[in-house]
């Protein structure tokens, strides 16, 4: 099932960041979309239980003890393209309280019926607007390769790279690289079990010293329902920059096909 959407969160065991900052999405692209002409919602829900506790920059929001949380909307267009929408967008930081912080468009272009290939591949681009408390700049962009294969018996493993950059649009020696993996094993049709990275190199004109990178391991455990379905985890820094514990949930669901939220 693909990039099911969500719905409905507990607003107590949720995560944060990956990459220097707090994070509203914590999620590898695995190039699946919705059906034609449905309609799904994701509840992105993140909090930092141990985070950074000094901000990116001057007036932004700190990591520790921060929660995120963004819906994020999702129509398939066609077989092959899914247009998102990603709002409202907003946080509780722990030093500066309730803020909204933007939107994001979407728009993912795959493989058709990757959910059923052994090689599966497509590519995610965002566009975002920020506020001030959020970013630097008003106008950011991802840019998101998705490579992913099956493989074993049953084709029950499957590992999926996105070798993100960041766009800033300042030149392409500034995207900056922020690479998420996912290796997962499917237990039955209900569970599935994942390790994820996600990490941050920082920009492609010169990586950051090791000490000054983003790297963060996952445990991660999805489970496929109707009409809910369910990923949840926990995130363990490995580096100085990078929050040391963190937790996500997102609540997936398919608002309009046969088994989602409102069919008939």
């Amino acid at each position: 099932m693909l990039r099911r959407s969500a719905i409905l969160a507990l607003p107590l065991l949720l995560s944060a960041i990956p990459a220097l900052a707090v994070s509203d999405e914590i999620q590898v692209y695995t190039g699946e979309i919705m059906p034609l002409g449905e309609v799904g919602l994701t509840w992105h829900n993140n909090y930092a239980f141990d985070g950074l506790k000094s901000p990116d920059f001057p007036g932004g929001l700190v990591d520790n003890h921060t929660y995120s949380s963004v819906t994020e909307w999702a129509l398939g267009v066609t077989p092959w393209f899914e247009a998102g929408l990603y709002l409202p967008l907003f946080t509780h930081s722990s030093n500066q309280g309730w803020t909204y912080n933007g939107f994001k468009l979407r728009a993912l272009f795959v493989q058709p019926d990757n959910q059923d290939k052994n090689f599966y591949y497509g590519v995610n681009f965002e566009f975002s607007w920020n506020e001030k408390t959020w970013d630097t700049q008003v106008n950011t962009g991802e840019i998101r390769p998705i490579i992913g294969w099956r493989f074993g018996e049953d084709k029950r493993w499957s590992i999926t790279i996105n070798p993100i950059l960041d766009n800033s649009y300042a030149g392409f020696s500034r995207l900056e690289f922020v690479p998420a993996t996912r290796l997962d094993y499917k237990i039955d049709e209900t569970w599935t079990v994942a390790a994820e990275e996600y990490d941050d190199f920082g920009e492609l004109r010169g990586f950051l010293p090791t000490n000054q990178q983003s790297h963060q391991l996952w445990g991660v455990v999805d489970f496929t329902g109707d009409p809910i379905s369910v990923e949840a985890g926990v995130g363990f820094g490995l580096t100085p920059s990078t929050d040391r514990l963190a937790v996500k949930l997102m609540l997936i669901t398919d608002l309009t096909g046969p088994h989602g939220l409102f069919a008939h």
